[in-house]
C-alpha cells in the first residue's frame, strides 16, 4: 500500500489496481480496504483504475486523537489528489455519507455513486450520547464492548445477530479498529438530516440500493433521491441486504461515467 498524509499529517494508506478512469471507494462502517478487494477487481476489469484505502482508525491508516467528520473529508480528498485529483467516487453505507458530505465542502469528485446512505433524516436517531459512551469505552481498553454497543445502537442490528456474530472468528478482526466506529457514529449523528450544502452538490448523483436490503436503507435510499435534485434511483438487484454486488455495482458506473 501506498502512504499520503492528509490536510492534519494523518498517514492515510491506500492502493491501486486497474487502469483507466479512477474510482475511489470509500467503506462503510467495520471494514478496510481489502474488504473492498472484490469490488475494486470488478472496477478494473470494467476498465476502472480503483483506488481503495483504510479510512483513518483502520488498517495500516492512521489516527488522531478527536478527529471530526471534516477531518476524514479530507483524508478522501488527500487519496484523490494522489490518484491524479480527478475521480469518479464510491461510497457505501457511511462511506456514502462521507463521500457526500465531502463533496459539499468541496472535494474534487467528477460523480458521486452513493451506495445505501444509512440518512435519518432526523427520525429514529441513536441516543444522543452515544459518540461520547462509544469513546468512553475506546478509551477504557473495552474494545469489544465498543464494537457490540455500536452495532446495537448506532446500526440498529438485532441483539440476537449482535450476539452470534460475537461469536465468529470474524469478530476478531474488529476490536483493533474500534476507534473507527467513534468516527462512523460522530459523522451519521452530525449529519443525520443532509445538509443543504449535501444536497446541492454540482455532481452528478447517483443513489443505489438493493431491492433486498434492511427496510431503513431503502425509506433513506429513496428519500434522498427525491431530495437532491436531478439524483437518479438505481434499483441494484445483485445487492441483497447491505451488501453491494461487486459486478453489478461496476456495471452501474460504467454504464454512467464512461
Amino acid at each position: 500500500m501506498e502512504i499520503v498524509n492528509s490536510a492534519d499529517g494523518t498517514p492515510i494508506a491506500y492502493q491501486q489496481a486497474g487502469d483507466g478512469p479512477v474510482v475511489v471507494i470509500v467503506n462503510g462502517a467495520l471494514s478496510m480496504a481489502t474488504d473492498a478487494a472484490p469490488l475494486a477487481s470488478a472496477l478494473a476489469d470494467a476498465g476502472f483504475r480503483a483506488v481503495t484505502w483504510d479510512r483513518r482508525a483502520r488498517g495500516t491508516s492512521g489516527d488522531r486523537a478527536g478527529s471530526t467528520p471534516e477531518d476524514e473529508a479530507a483524508d478522501l480528498e488527500a487519496v484523490i489528489v494522489a490518484a491524479g485529483g480527478d475521480a469518479i467516487v464510491l461510497g457505501h453505507s457511511s462511506g456514502a455519507v462521507l463521500a457526500l458530505f465531502a463533496a459539499s465542502l468541496g472535494v474534487p469528485i467528477r460523480a458521486l455513486f452513493l451506495s445505501e446512505p444509512p440518512f435519518h433524516f432526523g427520525e429514529d436517531e441513536p441516543a444522543a450520547d452515544l459518540v461520547e459512551r462509544l469513546q468512553e469505552l475506546v478509551d477504557e481498553g473495552r474494545n469489544e464492548d465498543a464494537i457490540v454497543t455500536f452495532q446495537l445502537e448506532g446500526i440498529g442490528l438485532p441483539k440476537e445477530m449482535v450476539e452470534g456474530f460475537r461469536a465468529t472468528p470474524q469478530f476478531a478482526s474488529l476490536p483493533p479498529i474500534a476507534q473507527s466506529v467513534v468516527y462512523d457514529a460522530r459523522l451519521t449523528w452530525q449529519v443525520s438530516i443532509p445538509t443543504d450544502a449535501m444536497l446541492a452538490v454540482s455532481q452528478p448523483v447517483a443513489i443505489l440500493r438493493g431491492s433486498q436490503t434492511f427496510p431503513f436503507l431503502i425509506g433513506a435510499a429513496d428519500r434522498l433521491a427525491a431530495a437532491v435534485p436531478g439524483a437518479e434511483l438505481v434499483i441494484v438487484p445483485e445487492s441483497v441486504m447491505h451488501r453491494a454486488d461487486p459486478v453489478a455495482t461496476a456495471r452501474v458506473i460504467a454504464d454512467r461515467a464512461c
